[in-house]
């Protein structure tokens, strides 16, 4: 019989995934499960988020769950009313409105929040981050009223945000301090083909360069940078990186570091407290990205529903599209001392790809305009097959290479 209690703190993506591997599992020990979030609306695709503010995708079109997919499973949702406190010794969450929730086995999916800069100025108004659907529908609104728009950071998040805010009308400037985008993802050859594209569809780019101050009186007016360059702008996006939702975890005495502490079963200090996805850290890694939350998710299913399941970080993919062109990465993104290097571009087309080879086995891979056979280079990685036989028409895909 059934007598466990589970609350989840937080609902993303990643807690949405465990929820949803949970109820499908015959061996789900709990006969009430409590969700609660500081958003108003259940769990959505943050992934789309930019589809949002681009026009093409609404809140209803990216929601995961209708309100009946809980209802008719025994969840109980507690939106727009936050955990302010956790008491694990008395197994109890208390949360703003002073509602007191008992547990007998507690998860932290608390995410993740804009990284601050630091910046005079940051606090002006005018100036906003885009992490969520608050975020994004305050954006919307104001790309009616302004006609320009500054975003800080030339990652995925920071083209994202520019990409919707330039289909909405916006004349928009990317500033990145480091002199590539997407310098974590692509090599330098792929970046400049993503600077072209960009630029060519209206979009204005200032690579290599650090902004040191915001200006207004009130409100943001302009982003000065570091050689005294500045400009002007009617508001400011920071998209520069993300910093894990901690707190909660830390005043109930959960050991933390720059995330909560947890070992491969996503245990904390508490053995009846687990943390997963970006507010979580395991060893020296943290995580950013949905794909590695979805296993730990999966992971810690099965082990609250009795295996023994364990979390093992590996190398992730990443698989996007950026104002419509499709890039993939995996591993090594640039070449280092005892690597090699094979190079496929269709100029004509501008399709690129830059593989990166270990003692012919498969280090990286880079691709841009074409990633069709990203899925297969990233199954040579994590495999890493011997590649010696297929080396020389390996750049053309897993069609061209028999194995």
């Amino acid at each position: 019989m059934k007598t466990r209690r589970l609350l989840v703190i937080g609902h993303g993506m990643v807690a949405q995934r465990l929820l949803e591997t949970l109820v499908a599992s015959a061996d789900c020990p709990y006969d009430r499960i409590d969700v609660v979030s500081a958003e108003s609306v259940p769990a959505y695709n943050r992934i789309l988020l930019s589809s949002v503010l681009a026009g093409d995708a609404s809140l209803d079109g990216i929601t995961l769950k209708p309100d009946d997919w809980f209802r008719t499973r025994g969840i109980h949702r507690h939106a727009g009313d936050p955990v302010s406190v956790i008491d694990p010794a008395g197994k109890t969450a208390t949360t703003a409105s002073g509602q007191t929730l008992v547990w007998d086995d507690l998860v932290i999916a608390t995410g993740s929040r804009a990284s601050r800069l630091n910046l005079p100025g940051e606090d002006l108004a005018g100036v906003y981050t885009f992490r969520d659907i608050d975020d994004t529908e305050q954006l919307v609104a104001l790309s009616q009223h302004h006609r320009r728009a500054v975003v800080i950071g030339g990652g995925f998040l920071g083209l994202e945000a520019a990409e919707g805010l330039r289909q909405r009308g916006m004349a928009v400037t990317v500033v990145h301090r480091n002199p590539w985008l997407l310098n974590r993802q692509l090599d330098p050859t792929a970046s400049g083909l993503l600077h072209q594209a960009l630029r060519h569809r209206g979009m204005s780019l200032e690579t290599g360069q650090s902004p040191t101050a915001i200006l207004g009186g009130r409100r943001a007016r302009a982003v000065q940078f570091a050689d005294d360059t500045v400009i002007s702008t009617d508001l400011v996006v920071i998209a520069t990186g993300i910093t894990p939702n901690r707190e909660l975890g830390a005043d109930a005495g959960l050991a933390c570091d720059r995330g909560i502490l947890v070992d491969d079963r996503l245990r904390t200090s508490h053995p009846d407290v687990y943390a997963l996805g970006e507010c979580c850290q395991l060893g020296q890694d943290t995580f950013g990205l949905v794909e590695p939350g979805y296993q730990q998710a999966d992971a810690l299913a099965r082990h609250l529903c009795g295996a023994n399941a364990r979390f093992q970080p590996g190398d992730v993919a990443t698989r996007l599209k950026i104002s419509g062109i499709p890039i993939f990465s995996c591993g090594l993104n640039q070449p280092d001392e005892d690597t090699e290097s094979i190079v496929w571009h269709d100029r004509d087309t501008d399709r690129y790809c830059h593989l990166l080879l270990r003692e012919n086995r498969l280090a990286g891979a880079v691709l841009y305009g074409e990633t069709r056979d990203g899925p297969w280079y990233h199954d040579q990685l994590t495999q890493q097959n011997d590649l010696t036989a297929i080396r020389q028409q390996l750049a053309f895909g897993a069609a061209h290479c028999d194995v």
